[in-house]
């Protein structure tokens, strides 16, 4: 369009007609404009402005353009509506994660109709490719909302009060009125009810439905974090009831009906502060040369009948969940810790993957039933690690003869693809009153790679069998454990980002499990090795459970599933009842309610995941803060046009240092070159990097830390 017809005259002000068909070619661009940007676009003179927003008000009534939020404008188009759940990132914007499995829509706050993290959400794309190359939408229609009940500390100022809530994914203070505090007062953790939603020009109002004590106190902030998740503090009655009368008593018939592996030395190896036991591993060597190595499971399908109180708690726990200072368990204390744990020099009822291997870790014959079995000997850890570093002590034949195998057998899953990153877990140490007095990374030994080899050599073998016993031509229905392949975009950008840090990669897609593990062998040791650890995961989809017959991608296996924790995994207890069905050879089960049972046990174990990390954060700052003043060494772990993400190297702990803090220069962000860098020295801060900082400023609410950096 040439310069001169892009100039108005004054005496077409009113002919704004003639406008619209310039704005039409215009907004095809599929990017939103506000009248401002319009105006430089056309380049309108001051005397025809005028003219054409009026031009664009037409068009707006006549349903060919659409007004987003702050006066921007975009063509409307036959409009595309897509269901999904909130991912409210920070304040400013959310991300719109779709059921249907495709690109998240990016949505910024004023547009989300006061939709909070994780309700369910209609909402119509407004324009394509627009932030970062994904969709940007706006909330139409709020379909579910995904809770009621909030946690928070309660602020008074006069007669005004407010909550504040924790966590970072509530963006919005809950007022209450004077009626409604039920005697809460300035400073209480307390659990509150919206009772009117937020919208574009208000906040929440909401009502205080329990008060849980001072800010600060370590029940208290444990209680918090619960109800923030909710979690469940106890068991109904009527469930106990019923758990307590289950006879603790073996029957002789049931016995019967069992393959009796009392006799073979067995016996179990766990935490040292574990009190349910769920598996246990037998040994011997047999006449042929062989070994015959059994994974032996707590039977909990045996006590736990389908559709019992008990089993409908256990499905809407669908997994226990570790706080920093306790168990929320899947099923009660009668059962977890007596009735099913494998306790040592007690008969139990149990379910075995037998496996006949030679001396290489092959499997040449495997049995599949129920049993019943006698603990020999109850190790920690530590203990078995000991007993196989020093060649003598109890079942030391047995240890060092199943450590080999365990190493044969992790051997060859590397060499088939499996991947093999792990990031660093922590301990806290915390006195009588539950503070935290310090942290200790948890250290994996051979004893727990060995445990865990035989548990998914037992979870690939029993998966491989049911997928193998088809009903005609029918798959039977099953639950799986599957794990899709990476993002191709975050894994270019991960394999970017190792490439700068001066680590090889190698090329090409069937070269990616082995890229992987030579990235993690090259970093460990490393300053950055947790860093690049953790962005390698980050790049992996989740591991879901379904009845979809997929691969496990990052064990390289074809069909896995979870069979191995029953007390504390509701999944386990299903593959429990559907492989001795199928054993007996009854019919198939139907497959929509067990996959629907695998949707929400995927749900209960992501909500887990997030109540174990904010109890985990939740320490890491409460001893952060103590150390205010000091200058600690860290690693740049994220990097945001916001603010620099770093990992203190001494306590795991990960605190942020804003943009807006930093006055030596204007900064911005390179995501490229992945860093930060200054407009006016060239100053650079780049992933990876280690740095000196000290602590601004600590927020227990919130469970972050706000850092700036050493002078």
């Amino acid at each position: 369009m040439s310069r001169k017809k892009n100039t108005f005259k004054l005496s077409e002000r009113r002919n704004a007609k003639r406008y619209e068909k310039w704005l039409l070619t215009l907004l095809r661009s599929d990017r939103a404009y506000t009248l401002r940007q319009l105006y430089k676009e056309l380049k309108v003179p001051n005397h025809a402005k005028l003219a054409v927003k009026e031009a664009v008000l037409a068009l707006v009534q006549a349903g060919k353009l659409h007004q987003l939020n702050k006066g921007r404008y975009v063509l409307q188009k036959a409009p595309t509506y897509v269901v999904g759940k909130v991912d409210y990132v920070n304040s400013s914007y959310a991300y719109i994660v779709t059921q249907e499995g495709s690109a998240d829509i990016w949505v910024k706050q004023e547009d989300l109709l006061g939709a909070l993290n994780k309700d369910l959400v209609k909402v119509m794309v407004v324009q394509q490719g627009g932030q970062g190359k994904r969709p940007i939408g706006s909330v139409v229609e709020i379909i579910e909302r995904s809770k009621t009940l909030f946690v928070g500390c309660l602020k008074q100022h006069g007669k005004i009060a407010f909550v504040v809530p924790d966590g970072r994914r509530m963006h919005h203070d809950i007022f209450i009125r004077s009626a409604d505090l039920r005697g809460a007062q300035d400073g209480d953790k307390v659990i509150v009810k919206i009772t009117g939603w937020p919208t574009a020009q208000k906040n929440p109002t909401g009502k205080v439905e329990q008060v849980l004590g001072k800010v600060g106190i370590h029940d208290v902030e444990m209680h918090a974090i619960m109800a923030e998740f909710g979690l469940p503090t106890h068991f109904p009655k009527k469930v106990l009831a019923e758990a307590s009368a289950i006879p603790t008593a073996i029957p002789a018939d049931e016995i019967n009906r069992r393959r009796d592996l009392r006799a073979i030395p067995t016996f179990t190896i766990d935490p040292e502060d574990a009190k349910d036991f769920d598996d246990a591993l037998s040994f011997r060597q047999l006449s042929n040369g062989y070994y015959e190595v059994g994974v032996h499971i707590a039977d909990v399908s045996y006590y736990v009948q389908e559709a019992s109180l008990l089993d409908q708690e256990a499905l809407e726990r669908g997994t226990s969940v570790y706080l920093v200072d306790r168990t929320i368990p899947m099923l009660p204390e009668k059962l977890a810790n007596e009735l099913c744990s494998l306790r040592p020099h007690e008969d139990k009822l149990t379910f075995s993957a037998v496996f006949e291997l030679d001396t290489q870790g092959k499997v040449r014959k495997e049995w599949l039933g129920k049993t019943v079995i006698r603990s020999h000997k109850r190790f920690t850890y530590e203990e078995a690690q000991q007993i196989i570093t020093q060649q003598q002590g109890d079942f030391y034949e047995e240890l060092t003869a199943l450590n080999k195998l365990a190493k044969q057998l992790r051997a060859k899953r590397f060499k088939h693809g499996a991947i093999n990153f792990e990031t660093i877990e922590v301990k806290f140490q915390l006195d009588e009153q539950g503070k935290p007095l310090g942290v200790v990374p948890k250290v994996r030994q051979d004893t727990h790679k060995l445990v865990e080899e035989f548990m998914l050599l037992a979870n690939e073998r029993v998966a491989t069998r049911v997928y193998q016993m088809k009903q005609g031509k029918d798959l039977l229905t099953f639950v799986y454990r599957t794990h899709d392949s990476p993002d191709p975009d975050k894994l270019s950008d991960f394999f970017r980002f190792v490439k700068h840090l001066g680590y090889k990669v190698g090329a090409g897609h069937k070269s990616i499990a082995r890229s992987l593990n030579a990235i993690s062998k090259a970093v460990a040791g490393k300053a950055e090795e947790n860093i690049v650890q953790s962005l390698a995961i980050r790049t992996m989809a989740k591991a879901v459970y379904t009845t979809e017959a997929k691969r496990h991608f990052g064990l390289a296996l074809q069909h896995y599933t979870h069979f191995t924790s029953p007390i504390r995994r509701y999944p386990d207890v299903m593959v429990h009842r559907l492989l001795k069905q199928y054993l007996k050879g009854q019919l198939n089960a139907d497959p929509q309610g067990y996959e629907e049972k695998c949707r929400h046990a995927s749900e209960r174990e992501g909500v887990a995941a997030e109540a174990e990390r904010a109890s985990v954060q939740y320490k890491r700052v409460e001893l952060v803060q103590t150390l205010q003043g000091t200058v600690l060494e860290g690693v740049i772990s994220s990097i945001t046009d916001w603010g620099i993400y770093v990992e203190l190297v001494d306590n795991y702990c990960e605190g942020m240092v804003r943009l807006a803090d930093m006055r030596d220069d204007y900064y911005r962000l390179d995501e490229k070159h992945f860093r930060i860098i200054g407009k006016r020295t060239k100053k650079a801060y780049h992933l990876g990097d280690q740095v000196r900082v000290q602590i601004k400023s600590c927020d227990l609410s919130t469970r972050t830390v706000s850092l700036v950096f050493a002078s």
